[in-house]
């Protein structure tokens, strides 16, 4: 299974750009490394360690969610070839074995994929900060304690979902009233819900008490164990596939996208008829939905919970939901295989602007309402204004830019260093600025609005180079690339 992940993806970007991707992410952990004491200007160590071990959980909860993608996979075929969970229908192997397998493989790929570079990154900088490697060798472990404990529990939530629906939204429901009442009240405390930060707050340079630290990190290993072999023993013995028929829809939806012409007119109905039929809109809309909920409740938490003056407010929320929401550019891609437009006279420019607009449709709504809330929430409706617009252009320029870099394979092509570091600057720089300058809001109204205008013109003007471009780019390019 490894060596099909890795496969997988070095036959989208090639074998020494995807070997690449650790060094990327070793400069970037050195870099934060290196300007470590410059952060803690701002805020406190022990706050820093936190917000580490609740990204290692959140990363762990996005990687153990697979379950829920494990229909979808058996249904779709690459010609003669298939996804290795469809196995089981194929070779003496089970279900349960199969997805075992799965987790296993995608906590060793991402741990070597990103947490151990992460680390090395810190090591390379302690001659430079005095970084004490017994520390980095604690925070390693706290990690790797913090993501595994995140992928076991997304893991049997996934499975949970493959048998009852009702089931999984009860316990998500349930985790999230978890977060809510500790914000909201203190109880229960934070290690107590992620084990591993108890463990990190116990061990240098947070504190030196063995006997706690040492339970905490058994707490976090068990539970780890029990949610793997609880979603194991839930996992179906086989998943049943249904045929299911579908009435002719296609011409009430053209019917309905008269303000498009030509070739884009039928494209954007058969789009959105894919949409209906796959079933996959509540997925995306939770995968969407959920990332803006906790980022409500992290401005919220930090604002009000730690309250650490950082000073996030409405325009600040509203550009992070910007860059937040093109991940939905990537559902799109995954909904079916393009593969069978080589059959009619399209082209791959034509589907990725038509899948753009689809993104549009179905973000901007969404990100609109989480926009006006928070800024009824934090009583900033004199910001209001200026947020949507904020919102706007960033989702814009965001997904432009990834459909420019990506075209219609955006979860393989990001593993390609080469594009990731493009993405990575062209995402940085405007989201470096507007957050410096929603910041300035409150000191100097004037300078940071028009700081903030002149950011999102240039994003403006960026957008249309990059939409322009797209024909250049991906115009010869086959869909069975």
């Amino acid at each position: 299974m490894l060596k099909e992940e890795f496969r997988t993806h070095t036959s989208y970007s090639g074998r020494s750009r995807f070997l690449t991707f650790p060094l990327f992410v070793f400069v970037l952990a050195l870099g934060s490394g290196l300007t470590v004491d410059k952060m803690l200007e701002t805020v406190s160590l022990k706050q820093m360690g936190t917000f580490v071990n609740l990204s290692a959980f959140l990363y762990g909860l996005s990687v153990g969610a697979f379950g829920l993608m494990g229909r979808e996979y058996i249904e779709r075929r690459y010609g003669t070839s298939n996804y290795l969970v469809a196995m089981p229908y194929l070779l003496p192997i089970s279900f349960r074995t199969t997805f075992l397998g799965i987790y296993l493989r995608d906590a060793v790929f991402y741990v070597l994929l990103l947490v151990l570079p992460a680390t090395l990154g810190l090591v390379a900088a302690a001659p430079f900060m005095g970084f004490h490697l017994t520390s980095i060798a604690l925070l390693l472990v706290a990690m790797l304690l913090a993501f595994m404990f995140g992928m076991s529990l997304s893991f049997m939530a996934s499975v949970i979902y493959i048998r009852n629906v009702r089931a999984f939204t009860i316990l998500t429901a349930a985790i999230a009233a978890l977060f809510v009442s500790h914000g909201a009240f203190g109880a229960p405390s934070l290690d107590a819900i992620i084990p591993s930060l108890g463990f990190q707050m116990n061990v240098m340079p947070f504190g030196s008490h063995a006997y706690e630290a040492l339970l905490y990190a058994a707490i976090a290993a068990a539970a780890t164990v029990a949610f793997t072999v609880l979603a194991y023993l839930l996992v179906q013995i086989r998943i049943d596939i249904a045929s299911q028929s579908h009435e002719d829809r296609l011409p009430s939806y053209y019917k309905r996208v008269r303000m498009l012409e030509g070739i884009n007119r039928p494209l954007m109905a058969k789009e959105l008829l894919d949409l209906r039929r796959s079933g996959i809109v509540a997925k995306m809309f939770f995968a969407f939905v959920l990332p803006l909920l906790f980022l409500s409740f992290t401005t919220w938490y930090v604002n009000y919970g730690l309250s650490i003056p950082v000073g996030f407010n409405a325009v600040f929320y509203a550009a992070m939901v910007g860059f937040i929401g093109v991940m939905m550019y990537n559902w799109l891609n995954n909904v079916d295989l393009a593969e069978y437009y080589s059959l009619v006279p399209v082209t791959v420019p034509q589907l990725i602007r038509v899948r753009i607009l689809v993104f549009l449709l179905l973000t901007l709504g969404i990100s609109a309402f989480f926009v006006v809330a928070i800024s009824l929430l934090n009583g900033e409706t004199n910001l209001l204004w200026l947020a949507l617009v904020v919102m706007f252009v960033t989702s814009l320029y965001m997904v432009v830019m990834t459909a420019y870099l990506t075209g219609l394979k955006t979860n393989s092509f990001l593993f390609d260093t080469s594009v990731l570091v493009k993405f990575s600057i062209l995402s940085f720089f405007p989201d470096l600025c507007l957050t410096i300058l929603s910041f300035s809001l409150k000191a100097d109204w004037m300078i940071a609005l028009a700081g903030i205008l002149l950011v999102l013109t240039s994003m403006g003007i960026i957008t249309w180079i990059l939409y322009k471009g797209i024909e250049g780019k991906w115009g010869r390019t086959p869909f069975t690339a």
